[in-house]
């Protein structure tokens, strides 16, 4: 990089509208697409990858519109090395007040072998593509697919190609999340040596998790020199997933002292975020997860709880409040009203509109008639419970009784809204959420195949709320869904109707993982 001041700042790319949407069952509407693009846009992060404009005419319409509503981000979109993905690409980036242009080719041995393409005639395409897309826009990305298993020498030829070309970002992929730190940080070192001009752009890590490594990876490689980080809000991603933006943006604020890294992010934002992209996505966050889990800022031992009782840093290294966790304790009960529910959230992190909060508060008041205690989790998991039933849902459960003991068989009688109509039906099964799941099939036929059902706790006590998560697979795609109540059968009922209403909605689409197929990840 030529800006010497600039030395110490560090860019946050965010995929989670990308490289997270490809995680199996993790697709989102259009709606919560530019939802979570404002809120990553107001958070302050420095590059949103909007999506991948070619895979679908929906996709190109998400992009396009986070582009003209972006207040501060860069918008960025995936291409293939394709002047076709590349034309597209531009074409949905191109109403952003600063687009970008990302494009990719499998450069190791192996992603060679599928490409067909000799050395030579590989470095003449990304010649050729980059070129193009710096014709097009003038802040264009490149990144070397399978980068880490790529031969040095011809790692270090394909770079200098692509920043003649006129890439003003060179991305190294960990596309396999097979590196270690130490490699990590030799490879940028190495490139930063070797290639003539890297001192002009701006080097980016793109780390996956699958040995769990991804943050330490992205860390070891901004200290080598990189300058900017691709992550994902819980590092939501393909396979295990991708380095966790919270991760490594409250690692470079907690320790600034080893690592004195600036980045532009309003931590405060990280849970609420959290929270939100867990309830579009349908993936549940990891009680123990770094930063956001349930358990993070939560103490049993007694030794532990005597320490933070007396100073919270014996046994805290960040506070709540620096990622959005306030704790007021508003008690709420049955007798709450309105205002104190929407005080409660706003302190969670949720601004509701007027009408999901008019949903929740009718969902809280009859929790609370058949609760003793409503806890902050309680809450949460009644926002996600609201936001994943939607007014215009296929599907809708409108009665079920279920009978169930030591002697068979379960039996459940159960009553769906079908576009607003009724149908009613009783079936059997080998329990009650087997009797539950038979009836919904019977009324509402379909092939897929139920690859997931997980039901968590989400507070202690018999009468806690239960969160059901389903994931059914039809021609190989994945639609998931989720509720919470304090019924496990009602909630089982809801969770498989909402995956429905998502496979009902995401029927026709075409997945990004489809073009992805005969090129890998980026």
């Amino acid at each position: 990089m030529t800006d010497t001041s600039e030395q110490n700042q560090v860019l946050i790319f965010d995929t989670t509208l990308r490289d997270g949407e490809q995680s199996p069952g993790a697709t989102m509407s259009h709606e919560e697409k530019l939802e979570i693009a404002a809120l990553l846009d107001e958070m302050g992060v420095d590059i949103i990858e909007a999506g991948f404009p070619i895979a679908s005419d929906g996709d190109f319409e998400a992009v396009s519109q986070i582009a003209a509503q972006s207040k501060h981000s860069v918008i960025c979109g995936l291409a293939r090395a394709s002047t076709n993905d590349i034309d597209r690409c531009w074409e949905a980036v191109k109403h952003a007040a600063k687009p970008r242009i990302h494009t990719f080719i499998g450069t190791s041995p192996l992603h060679r072998d599928i490409t067909a393409l000799t050395q030579d005639e590989m470095i003449a395409k990304i010649q050729t593509t980059v070129s193009h897309a710096r014709n097009l826009c003038g802040d264009v990305q490149w990144s070397p697919m399978d980068a880490t298993r790529t031969e040095h020498d011809y790692l270090c030829r394909v770079v200098e190609t692509a920043i003649k070309a006129g890439a003003t970002t060179i991305n190294i992929p960990d596309t396999v999340g097979y590196t270690a730190p130490r490699e990590s940080a030799e490879l940028i070192r190495m490139l930063l040596e070797r290639v003539p001009g890297a001192d002009e752009i701006i080097f980016a890590t793109h780390c996956h998790n699958d040995l769990g490594m991804a943050t330490a990876n992205a860390l070891a490689a901004v200290e080598a020199g990189a300058r900017q980080i691709e992550c994902t809000i819980n590092g939501l991603g393909e396979r295990a997933g991708n380095t966790a933006l919270e991760e490594v943006v409250m690692a470079l604020k907690v320790r600034n002292d080893i690592m004195p890294y600036q980045t532009g992010i309003d931590t405060t934002k990280i849970m609420h975020l959290s929270r939100r992209v867990s309830q579009v996505s349908g993936f549940p966050v990891q009680f123990n997860k770094a930063v956001v889990g349930k358990n993070a800022f939560l103490h049993e031992s007694g030794i532990h709880q005597d320490g933070v009782l007396k100073n919270v840093q014996t046994f805290e290294i960040m506070r709540p409040e620096d990622i959005g966790l306030f704790a007021k304790n508003i008690a709420l009960g049955k007798h709450s009203g309105r205002a104190a529910l929407r005080a409660k959230l706003a302190e969670l992190g949720f601004e509701l509109g007027d009408n999901q909060l008019k949903d929740v508060f009718v969902r809280f008041k009859a929790l609370a008639d058949r609760k003793k205690e409503v806890y902050d989790e309680d809450l949460v998991a009644l926002v996600a419970s609201s936001a994943g039933t939607g007014g215009d849902d296929h599907l809708k459960v409108s009665k079920l009784r279920v009978v169930c003991g030591t002697e068979g068989p379960q039996e459940a009688e159960l009553t769906l809204e079908i576009d607003g109509t009724p149908a009613t039906i009783d079936a059997t099964g080998g329990g009650p959420v087997d009797a539950v799941f038979n009836a919904i099939k019977m009324l509402y036929p379909h092939g897929a195949k139920l690859d997931l059902y997980q039901v968590q706790a989400v507070t202690e006590g018999t009468d806690a709320q239960a969160t059901v998560s389903v994931r059914l697979t039809l021609d190989g795609r994945v639609y998931s869904g989720q509720s919470a109540d304090i019924d496990t059968v009602v909630a089982s009922a809801k969770a498989y109707v909402n995956a429905l209403n998502r496979l009902h909605a995401g029927q026709g689409r075409t997945s990004n993982a489809a073009l992805m197929q005969s090129a890998g990840e980026s």
